[in-house]
């Protein structure tokens, strides 16, 4: 799609990083107002601040800002639960029935389940809220879809800061949910404390097509549809993925036996309280040694890091002279005229930096 494309979604409103980060009262006591109201549980509040956190409206970047700092130093005992899968695995018949049996049992589960963008509008194309109708309505349940947008990863631009605030809400569980399975996803791994593969039933050839980094950073493979004619397939699949974990290296962090595998169906329920005990043994075990205080440290570093990048990469494509010079990079290098590599040279030194920078 061309700049010049009238289907082509609205820009981003101009905001500057800086400025976020600027004390601004009116921003302030919105946001000390809506803390409250989220600290104290009101799910109106939440998905208000969800919104606000999402909007790139300079106004509301502000005062998602604002209320970030003020949530951020809230204690938390939430566990974090990272899931992907191939496309057509049931990701979302999963999440509804093991959310389902988590909320029967006392816990609050949030799911914050990052759909593919619309190109035209840029909002969620599956709508995963509708397709886990009856996890939506449970009093111990919150689901927000988010567009992914242009953010890599499977995970939508502000799915750490939404974390924080299911967190801030009491949720003692917030599950999000990828875009898919790929290369780029393990980048949920970055804000999740464990995560979750999600797989089918398959032969060899699934097994592999499946990307060597996402097996090497998850902590369990579920084997989905383990129920029916299904379920001798599922459990052969089970022990192929098992041996495929048992020949990459082990990790150190981790007990015995992890990553591992297990076979689950959502539809009879089979193997789900199982594979919550792994996973609640799994977190203990973390917490007792520390890893996991560890690996939420290295998360709020990448998180630093990210939103150093983003902000940066902002500043660019709004320089006056990049602005200018780049929808003739883009036609020239569609049309073949100039190569990307000195296409990028010519956008760099327009905001001043050189080869040797």
């Amino acid at each position: 799609m061309t700049p010049t494309d009238p289907a082509a979604p609205a820009p981003e409103p101009p905001t500057d990083p800086l400025d976020e980060a600027k004390p601004d009262p009116e921003a302030e006591a919105a946001a000390e107002a809506l803390a409250e109201k989220l600290a104290a549980g009101d799910r109106r509040a939440l998905a208000r601040g969800v919104t606000l956190i999402e909007s790139t409206r300079p106004d509301h970047r502000r005062a998602a800002a604002a209320l970030v700092r003020r949530l951020h130093a809230l204690p938390r005992k939430t566990l974090r639960l990272g899931l992907s899968g191939t496309p057509g695995v049931g990701k979302s018949t999963f999440i509804e029935a093991f959310g389902l049996q988590l909320a029967e049992q006392g816990h609050r589960l949030a799911v914050l389940a990052v759909d593919p963008s619309s190109a035209r509008t840029g909002g969620s194309i599956l709508g995963d809220k509708t397709r886990m109708e009856r996890l939506s309505r449970h009093p111990n349940a919150f689901i927000r879809p988010s567009p992914s947008g242009a953010a890599l990863g499977g995970v939508a631009r502000r799915t750490r800061e939404a974390i924080l605030l299911c967190e801030a809400a009491g949720f003692d569980l917030v599950m999000v949910e990828t875009v898919g399975v790929g290369q780029s996803e393990t980048m949920v791994a970055e804000m999740t404390d464990i995560f979750l593969l999600l797989m089918a039933p398959a032969g060899g050839d699934e097994l592999q097509g499946v990307k060597r980094g996402i097996m090497e950073i998850c902590d369990m493979i579920l084997v989905n549809k383990a129920d029916g004619d299904l379920k001798a397939t599922a459990e052969r699949t089970r022990a192929d993925y098992a041996s495929a974990l048992r020949l990459l290296r082990g990790r150190p962090q981790d007990p015995n036996g992890f990553p591992k595998a297990a076979a689950v169906s959502a539809v009879s329920h089979a193997g789900l309280e199982a594979a919550w005990k792994e996973i609640e043994g799994l977190a203990e075990w973390r917490r007792e040694t520390g890893v996991l205080e560890a690996r939420r440290r290295e998360q709020a570093v990448a998180w630093f890091r990210a939103e150093v990048e983003e902000a940066l990469l902002r500043r660019f494509r709004r320089h006056p002279a990049v602005a200018e010079l780049w929808p003739r990079l883009e036609t020239t290098v569609a049309a073949g005229d100039t190569p990307p590599q000195l296409a990028a040279a010519k956008a760099l030194a327009a905001f001043g930096l050189g080869e040797e920078d």
